[in-house]
């Protein structure tokens, strides 16, 4: 106070909180993670340790989160090879210029497998201490996994067609028969126009010789070149 009173100068007031991470130290906390993005906190913790610099996680966390760097569940997504790459690239190129109205006419169809019992898939709940077995805090479980069914089904811009148990094993003939059983009353239904075109993908049920002569034979046309 003597030496504010005298000199008329505002006292150096040490700053409340946490001291900060030198300026070079922050930029190079910030680089690892943009180029690892599976790199956590507390690795990071460890490496400025290793150089004698001590930071708790959380102001990492922070540093991040101003370089915009938030921590997110990774998407996930079909692994593709290079040849699958350009397969993919070549069909978007080749469809570039099509019209809306073809979109529009796209019949897309494809088979996947239903858990019926729970979801397979991690989730976040908000719950107080104390209360991680009440009933609404649990996700029930059983033994084995509850079982799965396979569907197929189909989709067009319009809406949502047939969906289609399949029974027992998938083979040339029981994906005929789905096909018969559905992809017209679809049509049908989503008001697709008589230049529909059917999307299908590469599995060998649905390309091999007795499916391509039955598509043939029933004039149903395939959006080909996707996998």
């Amino acid at each position: 106070m003597a030496k504010t009173w005298n000199s008329g100068e505002p006292s150096h007031e040490w700053p409340a909180g946490r001291p900060k991470l030198p300026q070079e130290r922050r930029d190079n906390s910030s680089e690892r993670p943009q180029k690892t993005p599976r790199t956590t906190s507390k690795e990071l913790q460890a490496s400025l340790a290793s150089i004698k610099v001590s930071v708790h996680d959380s102001t990492i966390r922070k540093r991040l989160g101003k370089n915009g760097l938030h921590g997110r569940f990774p998407r996930r997504k079909p692994l593709l090879s290079k040849k699958n790459i350009k397969t993919r690239l070549n069909f978007a190129k080749k469809h570039l210029n099509d019209c809306q109205d073809f979109w529009e006419n796209t019949l897309w169809t494809d088979e996947t497998k239903v858990a019926l019992f729970g979801r397979c898939v991690s989730r976040y709940i908000w719950r107080k201490s104390n209360t991680a077995f009440q009933k609404k805090n649990i996700i029930p479980t059983v033994k084995y996994g509850g079982g799965s069914v396979m569907v197929w089904g189909c989709f067009a811009a319009s809406g949502p067609g047939r969906l289609a148990v399949i029974d027992g094993t998938m083979n040339s003939t029981v994906y005929q028969k789905i096909l018969k059983e559905n992809v017209r009353p679809s049509v049908r239904q989503l008001k697709l126009k008589r230049s529909w075109v059917l999307q299908q993908d590469n599995d060998p049920k649905h390309t091999s010789k007795s499916t391509s002569e039955w598509l043939k034979k029933n004039k149903m046309k395939t959006l080909e070149g996707l996998l």
